[in-house]
């Protein structure tokens, strides 16, 4: 038996975006916390990551076009109400090329990495530096590992992430804040010494003693969105309490981590930098970084 409905009278219960002016502007003081509203498009399935997935705002755009079409999608949240990490050090790298005139690689080249003999850090691996270049293992279902899979382009990296990663062997078309950088071990702790050392390093003064200050200190008070016991500051997670976290550290110490499970760590307490590098894609339940800090602090002694 058919009933007489015409199809195009059906409707699905798909949910729709619904959207509304924001109460306020989004600061730069956001986007250094992530509290700009902003999302990754891939970390999670909301309607707004979706529809950054369907904008591919990660895909081979520079930074200019990728602001652009962000510009167009609506925020997850109010600016200024919750913690969510973001695309928002992405924006930033913009923000940087506005405001100096320069490409972002140029600028951090000439103004991070030249003062701190940061040679082996860049956007990609130069040919003459490619047999240094640590591969990138993902792990089975199985619990072992297999080399990762090189994806073509930066769209094709997004749309498989994170079976797929790019070569970082050729110059990137998106300057990535977020995670585009390759570097080594050396050269990132040359730049946790200069911010240990409150800006300054080798003689070389990159920030003021009052700005590493505020860098490092919780910026979120009330505002939700980290687990017990943590902030964040501007640019990296703070420990406030570490016996709320369950974490084994000092109070005021700082860190963040990478994709493919780098983690870094500033304790000024203990005058400690930890770095851990691991290069496994994804690194979520593998606790060898974590293991690794217990080991750091178990080993202090006075």
């Amino acid at each position: 038996m058919q009933v007489g409905i015409d199809e195009k009278d059906l409707q699905t219960g798909k949910p729709a975006l619904k959207t509304a002016p924001a109460k306020r502007p989004v600061t730069v003081r956001d986007l250094l916390r992530h509290t700009a509203g902003l999302t990754y498009g891939f970390f999670s399935d909301t309607l707004v990551d979706q529809e950054y997935r369907k904008a591919r705002i990660l895909s081979d755009l520079n930074l200019a076009e990728f602001v652009t079409h962000l510009t167009q999608i609506p925020l997850l949240y109010e600016p200024g109400t919750r913690w969510h990490y973001s695309v928002s050090v992405d924006v930033l790298g913009r923000l940087v090329e506005v405001l100096s005139g320069k490409p972002f690689d140029q600028f951090l080249q000439e103004r991070i990495f030249t003062p701190l003999d940061m040679r082996d850090t860049g956007f990609y691996v130069p040919a003459d530096k490619k047999d240094r270049f640590a591969k990138l293992y993902s792990p089975t279902k199985d619990g072992k590992i297999q080399q990762a899979v090189i994806c073509a382009t930066r769209q094709e990296c997004v749309e498989k992430f994170p079976n797929a990663v790019p070569s970082y062997l050729e110059p990137p078309t998106l300057l990535s804040g977020g995670g585009g950088l390759v570097s080594t071990a050396y050269d990132y702790l040359r730049f946790c010494q200069m911010l240990l050392n409150k800006g300054q390093y080798d003689g070389k003064r990159l920030l003021s003693r009052k700005t590493v200050q505020l860098m490092s200190s919780d910026n979120l008070g009330t505002i939700p969105g980290m687990g017990p016991g943590a902030g964040f500051g501007l640019g990296f997670a703070i420990s406030k309490a570490p016996g709320e976290a369950g974490m084994m550290g000092s109070p005021g110490e700082y860190n963040w981590g990478g994709a493919a499970g780098t983690r870094f760590w500033i304790d000024p307490q203990e005058e400690l930098i930890g770095i851990f590098m691991i290069q496994i894609l994804p690194h979520d339940g593998l606790n060898y970084g974590s293991e690794f800090r217990v080991l750091a602090y178990q080993a202090i002694t006075d």
